[in-house]
């Protein structure tokens, strides 16, 4: 786990320490939130030295927490932390009383509402590709990054997986990490003018793109893609255009941003009908698809 981690700045992995949220931080931030009472004040300004002395962050960490909203627990405030050091701003979530004595981080649900219904409201999976029935009762997706050895073992994973659960729609969602890996985001665009000709040739980039994963780098991964897409039965002509212009860049942007939104922080990360599996291990995906097919047998 530490070492998929080793991408992110320091203030990346301890935000991850908190569990951090950008999608409660932006929920949070909107222009109606009212200005905090005195208590509410005195309140931030307390846990604001509380987590400076938790975490050592020092005069060179700009800390900004706020505004406050409620949580699921009415003793508790939801309160969003915003970070920015070195040029780099994140941000994350923590809980406090409403009496100002506790503090903690983690996750809340409300138990009489799916664990998961902010996630799948946000995963945003249609006009991405797909295997699989499209009303099936199981979806597995999977934010993936194409240079990720990780991911190859998630993507032979899943080819395992596939002919043992045909019912289950597996959907693939780029989440390339441009610090650590050169060229991952050029083969996501690829993948995706590939898609754009045809949803089913996607598919076989995808599988080329990982198997010669060790075969491709910067200098080559145009003409590795091209040969893949002229493989696939693709106009290589349309292609090239494709990649040469921004449209594809704007998808694989947008599911990097969906991935952000729900959570995701290193790859492979996968969903099972909302559920997150962090690696993806095959034991962990057949446990959880399995419960969600007997589960969804019952209803």
């Amino acid at each position: 786990m530490f070492r998929r981690l080793t991408r992110y700045s320091r203030i990346a992995v301890l935000l991850a320490v908190l569990k951090c949220s950008i999608l409660a931080m932006a929920q949070s931030q909107a222009p109606s939130s009212p200005a905090p009472t005195s208590d509410q004040a005195q309140i931030l300004k307390s846990t604001e030295a509380f987590v400076r002395e938790l975490y050592a962050w020092g005069p060179d960490f700009k800390v900004v927490l706020g505004p406050m909203t409620p949580s699921v627990s009415p003793d508790f405030y939801k309160v969003p932390i915003q970070i920015t050091m070195g040029g780099r701003t994140d941000s994350g979530v923590v809980y406090v009383s409403k009496d100002g004595k506790t503090f903690f981080r983690g996750d809340v649900y409300n138990m009489s509402a799916s664990p998961f219904a902010d996630v799948l409201a946000h995963m945003n999976i249609e006009g991405n590709p797909s295997l699989g029935p499209a009303d099936a009762r199981v979806t597995v997706v999977a934010f993936s990054d194409f240079q990720c050895p990780h991911c190859r073992e998630l993507y032979r994973t899943l080819k395992t997986l596939e002919p043992q659960y045909p019912q289950v729609r597996v959907v693939f969602k780029d989440f390339p990490l441009t610090q650590i890996h050169p060229w991952t985001e050029t083969a996501s665009i690829g993948a995706r003018c590939g898609y754009n000709q045809s949803p089913s040739a996607f598919w076989q980039i995808h599988d080329a793109i990982f198997e010669n994963q060790d075969l491709i780098s910067t200098e080559n991964v145009w003409d590795k893609l091209v040969g893949f897409a002229k493989a696939a039965g693709l106009d290589t002509d349309a292609f090239k255009t494709c990649m040469a212009t921004p449209e594809a860049k704007k998808a694989v942007d947008s599911n990097q941003a969906d991935g952000v939104a729900v959570g995701v922080f290193s790859t492979p990360t996968v969903f099972v009908n909302g559920r997150i599996l962090v690696g993806g291990d095959k034991p962990s995906l057949e446990q959880s698809i399995k419960y969600e097919l007997a589960k969804s047998a019952h209803r």
